[in-house]
């Protein structure tokens, strides 16, 4: 009995999550402004919540719709939903994610360093035939090819908090590795082609894309941050012409060259020439560079690689005036996006859910398991930020500061006077004109406290 009811207040507490992060997102106003729009019968908010709640209820989705008795609805339902070509599905994530990253902009400070994070990450389809666009990835965890999409995602982060905001499930541009061609009856007047369309280009011009989408709906960041995989001058340069600033981890490749002391040079050319600190120094060194026949000044930051001490690592970075340890502190954020994959994979059942052949519901399922981490990110940082109680609980954490540092300050004076009088033998009238003495020599600031002035007497 103990466990059933642990488990019906546990299934309250998620129902009661679940609608109070739709209900202060406006989710129903965010659909209805993307496109979703019901046929007949059920709502598509509805639906929406069904599938979002799936995950949380540690039931398969079949099982759900067969022993909810609120559920109205079936499978064909719930199909026909996440198939539709006219839902816009990236617009609905990114105005989720630009109400959300509002949200945690009022906890922090105006100076605090936030970024925007682009990586990619496998969608495996591996045991899939005949899923549209289908096609030959490589998976470098694995060191090997698998089928699926390539998942290329932007996110924002603070340091603490990661928001996804755009994603893109490429297929290959290289013809001879697609296995299953675009749906050729798709109506080219919808939002479902022009995903597709987007589907099959290179990374980094997506990449740029992703960004140019965010900067026009007014989601900034002071730096950008990729691995290795996109760190080439040409990716950099256009990210600087779209207005970003960019901190990137760099391939070791003799092929891409740096302008340093005049010349063109690989990483490994420039490492054997600059000044090296000595001993076990973690910031090997950093230099100054240019790319783009000198039009754009890079630091390059040296550092040792922590898994083989001997090798070393290259971060770069736009902002020369950043100190080498502030760079390696900014880009260190670029791990949020890598915990957000795994989180994504491992519990909230990325390409796990439904087993669809159609792209578009491909792309609808991410976007609902994104908007999962979202509010689970929400409810995170309600938990740990006390900010996030109200601004008169702040006020009242002010208060008991200054009283607590005043309480102390009141303290030590008493202990002061207590061991002039017992250790010097001062009369009363000596001690008194002491601290007459030492009340007159303090500043203006302390002298209008009552704690001091109840110290004199």
């Amino acid at each position: 009995m103990n466990s059933i009811s642990q488990k019906s207040v546990y299934e309250n507490n998620i129902s009661s999550t679940i609608k109070n992060f739709f209900i202060e997102n406006k989710i129903s106003q965010i659909m209805a402004f993307c496109n979703f729009n019901k046929e007949k019968g059920i709502s598509c908010v509805q639906i929406f919540m069904f599938v979002f709640s799936i995950v949380f209820t540690g039931r398969n989705f079949l099982y759900n719709l067969e022993k909810n008795s609120m559920i109205n609805f079936g499978k064909d339902t719930v199909y026909r939903f996440l198939n539709s070509v006219h839902f816009n599905w990236s617009r609905f994530l990114l105005l989720l994610a630009v109400k959300t990253i509002s949200f945690i902009r009022s906890l922090i400070s105006e100076k605090r360093v936030t970024v925007l994070i682009v990586d990619d990450s496998v969608y495996s389809r591996n045991k899939s035939k005949n899923v549209e666009l289908l096609t030959r990835v490589r998976d470098h965890c694995e060191n090997k090819y698998v089928k699926g999409f390539r998942m290329l995602t932007l996110g924002w982060s603070d340091g603490n908090s990661f928001i996804p905001f755009a994603f893109n499930l490429l297929s290959s541009v290289n013809k001879t590795n697609v296995l299953n061609s675009m749906n050729s009856e798709i109506d080219k007047r919808t939002n479902g082609y022009k995903r597709r369309l987007n589907s099959i280009v290179k990374e980094p011009d997506a990449m740029c894309e992703l960004l140019k989408d965010a900067k026009n709906n007014g989601i900034n960041a002071d730096f950008v941050l990729f691995d290795s995989w996109f760190a080439n001058p040409v990716t950099i340069k256009n990210l600087k012409e779209i207005g970003f600033q960019s901190i990137a981890m760099l391939k070791t490749t003799p092929k891409v060259y740096y302008e340093f002391n005049g010349k063109l040079q690989s990483l490994s050319q420039i490492y054997k020439v600059i000044c090296k600190k000595r001993g076990k120094a973690k910031i090997i060194s950093s230099v100054i560079a240019t790319i783009d026949n000198g039009n754009i000044p890079v630091k390059l930051v040296f550092v040792r690689d922590r898994n083989k001490k001997r090798n070393w690592l290259a971060i770069l970075s736009t902002d020369v005036n950043l100190s080498s340890e502030e760079i390696v502190q900014i880009y260190s954020k670029r791990w949020n996006i890598e915990v957000f994959f795994k989180c994504c994979k491992s519990y909230l059942n990325l390409a796990k859910e439904f087993f669809c052949r159609n792209y578009d519901a491909l792309v609808a399922h991410t976007t609902i398991v994104f908007a999962r981490y979202i509010m689970l990110t929400i409810e995170n940082r309600k938990n740990k930020d006390p900010k996030t109680f109200g601004a008169l609980f702040n006020y009242y954490c002010d208060e008991l500061q200054e009283m607590s540092k005043f309480e102390a300050i009141q303290l030590l004076l008493q202990i002061l006077k207590s061991a002039l009088k017992t250790k010097l033998m001062l009369t009363k009238k000596e001690l008194n004109a002491f601290f007459d003495e030492f009340m007159a020599s303090l500043p203006s600031y302390f002298k209008g406290f009552k704690l001091l002035r109840s110290c004199e007497s």
